[in-house]
């Protein structure tokens, strides 16, 4: 008796050999994702990169060269092989290119300021996030009350790590800046908040018309003239001191307040806006940078998170998107007031006076 082909069964398996079925996988990497931060942090915190800029190691002189017990050293040496920021040939490992460029301490290009804060503050405080989203209250020194930069300011050497960071994280905002800003339509200019001088030095090296600075707490000072001298700015950039919920803005035709303005709530973020808008003369500018959030809320996971660190961080502050900030500088009394992209999670939001 001839057979009957069975059609049906085969296109079901068709159908089956196409249906991917979830796994675990991409959740146990994302849940486990603290394993392989802290094997960076602490990679930044031993200085382990700035050592292997002057020549690769073997693991056994890298291990003596960090003090490191030789149980745990090779597996550390390997995972960051693996993690791909060492590079090992021939049983001696090396940066890898990025690592090269931006975790040695020597070259002007280190961004590892905010790793090594992430290694010594953050990385504690974000053990009680859980905490922080049942409470609302932040994690870090202050957690007892007052004001969480009063811990940080303290103490010079928290205070130089803490300003060091700062230009860390600016760097790339402040080189894309540099390009896409229109400058030449503009004289001076100060960073509201400048920290170590990040952003004003790759301003002025850019833009050799300019002269400014930047406005911070008295106690920045010194660390602001030391950083500004290093690059030969110093007849350029002048550090202004001031509290600036205390005290007026400077006066240019450009204001900066990078990484700023999510430190606060929002009666206060609109209060700095206020206060910038008055400094300003008419036509001058207002430049707002952080990692603005993606008004959907989808995309910019960093931008998000960075809010979630402002919980940990500070009583009342918060990340915002583009069209946030856009209405509370219209609010302020800002025209034309636009979004644009800097780089990686970073945007800008420009105004005019």
């Amino acid at each position: 008796m001839p057979s009957t082909p069975r059609m049906e069964p085969q296109a079901s398996a068709a159908v089956d050999t196409q249906r991917v079925e979830p796994t675990p996988e991409r959740l146990l990497q994302l849940g486990m994702g603290f394993w392989a931060s802290r094997t960076l942090l602490s990679a930044v915190e031993l200085d382990m990169f700035t050592r292997l800029a002057s020549g690769p190691l073997d693991a056994a002189q890298m291990a003596g060269a960090l003090g490191l017990h030789p149980r745990g050293a090779l597996d550390f040496f390997d995972a960051l092989v693996a993690l791909n920021v060492l590079q090992r040939e021939g049983g001696m490992y090396a940066n890898t290119p990025d690592a090269e460029l931006f975790l040695d301490k020597s070259k002007p290009s280190y961004v590892g300021g905010l790793l090594e804060m992430a290694a010594t503050r953050l990385y504690p405080f974000w053990g009680s996030l859980t905490e922080a989203l049942r409470t609302g209250q932040p994690q870090n020194e202050a957690k007892a009350g007052g004001n969480p930069f009063d811990a940080i300011y303290r103490d010079e050497q928290t205070l130089r790590g803490f300003l060091k960071a700062m230009s860390g994280v600016s760097l790339g905002a402040a080189k894309a800046m540099a390009q896409k800003f229109p400058w030449k339509d503009y004289g001076t200019f100060i960073d509201i908040g400048a920290a170590q001088g990040g952003l004003p030095v790759q301003i002025a090296l850019a833009h050799p018309h300019l002269t400014g600075g930047g406005f911070d707490l008295p106690i920045v000072g010194p660390v602001f003239d030391e950083y500004v001298r290093s690059y030969g700015l110093q007849d350029r950039l002048t550090f202004y001191p001031g509290d600036f919920f205390k005290d007026p803005c400077p006066t240019a035709d450009v204001l900066v307040m990078g990484h700023i303005l999510h430190d606060w709530d929002l009666g206060q973020k609109r209060k700095l806006l206020a206060k910038c808008h008055a400094a300003l003369p008419p036509g001058g500018c207002l430049i707002v940078y952080d990692a603005v959030i993606d008004d959907e809320r989808r995309q910019n996971a960093f931008g998000l998170l960075m809010s979630l660190n402002m919980l940990i961080e500070t009583p009342g502050g918060f990340d915002y998107t583009g069209a946030q900030c856009r209405e509370w500088m219209s609010e302020a009394g800002f025209t034309q007031v636009r979004v644009e992209s800097l780089t990686g999670p970073d945007s800008m939001v420009i105004g005019i006076r």
